[in-house]
């Protein structure tokens, strides 16, 4: 089992790039970033964009995986995505994983001045963007006809670092995500929040999810350990980060679970995502290992 990081791009780089190379002397296994415009309560504050973001980190870093966790259609066309992360790919030395999801509401996915999607036409966007992508990534030339992301004799290359692809994990809470995810995802994200109510109601949740997920990945003859499960924790219910000891019991259940890897966010003060940061780097080297010992 995996332990990762979410470095949020809120700091200029002269202050960020302390963050990226800490991380990878810490030996996580990835740190990843949001993609977004803005967002939530850090709209007023300082936020850089996801691509160069991670260029930069790329080459303040040595081992670390690095990746969007994740970007979606709300901005983005995949041609254009693609291109910027086949670069990205060759300039990491094939460090990159790609994390998309269907993007979230709100002012991030209305700021270029579109129409609200209904969650039908969102579901059937997030497929063509992802599908489009997967496709991008993995072809020198491509000419795609899908009806919101349509691409004319495109070139990509000379292709990307990692073959066939850069990984692809999906965020996927449902049965039609989730049949997207175990037809062509090398990996699963969900989330451990407090959407769910009621004492064990959040690990429930998972719990359905994970055999959910088995069974789609049955449906498309895939081994039901075949796909890499992520779990992101995002203003969860539980506070893994309150000690040491809470991160290893949350690890553990988890891990009864079937993930494979735990995202815990970098401290931030006097946001949501403040904790301690001794607390923070015990997890990160001592529980790193003491995760590592349970695979």
């Amino acid at each position: 089992m995996r332990v990762s990081t979410v470095i949020l791009p809120w700091q200029r780089w002269r202050e960020a790039r302390t963050t990226w190379e800490h991380a990878d002397r810490l030996g996580l296994h990835a740190a990843y970033t949001y993609d977004h415009l803005s967002w939530r309560n850090f709209r007023e504050r300082a936020w850089f964009t996801m691509i160069p973001t991670l260029v930069a980190a790329s080459q303040v870093t040595s081992s670390i995986r690095l990746g969007p966790l994740v970007t979606s259609p709300n901005f983005r066309h995949p041609l254009v995505l693609a291109k910027d992360l086949l670069a990205l790919d060759d300039i990491s030395l094939g460090r990159l994983t790609i994390g998309i999801g269907s993007g979230g509401t709100g002012f991030d996915a209305s700021v270029l001045g579109q129409p609200t999607w209904s969650p039908a036409e969102r579901q059937q966007r997030f497929e063509e963007f992802t599908r489009a992508l997967d496709a991008l990534l993995r072809e020198p030339a491509s000419t795609l006809d899908g009806p919101n992301y349509p691409v004319v004799n495109s070139r990509q290359v000379p292709g990307p670092v990692q073959l066939p692809r850069p990984p692809l994990y999906l965020s996927a809470l449902g049965p039609k995500s989730m049949s997207l995810c175990a037809q062509i995802a090398d990996g699963w994200v969900s989330l451990c929040t407090s959407a769910a109510n009621g004492a064990g109601a959040t690990f429930n949740r998972l719990r359905r999810q994970a055999a959910m997920m088995d069974e789609r990945l049955a449906e498309q003859g895939r081994d039901d350990r075949s796909l890499e499960r992520v779990i992101l924790d995002f203003e969860s219910d539980e506070k893994p980060l309150a000690s040491y000891d809470a991160f290893i019991d949350w690890a553990g259940r988890l891990r009864a679970l079937g993930f494979d890897e735990v995202v815990l966010h970098w401290p931030i003060a006097d946001s949501q995502f403040d904790s301690d940061p001794r607390v923070f780097e015990r997890v990160a080297t001592e529980g790193r290992e003491t995760l590592r010992s349970w695979s």
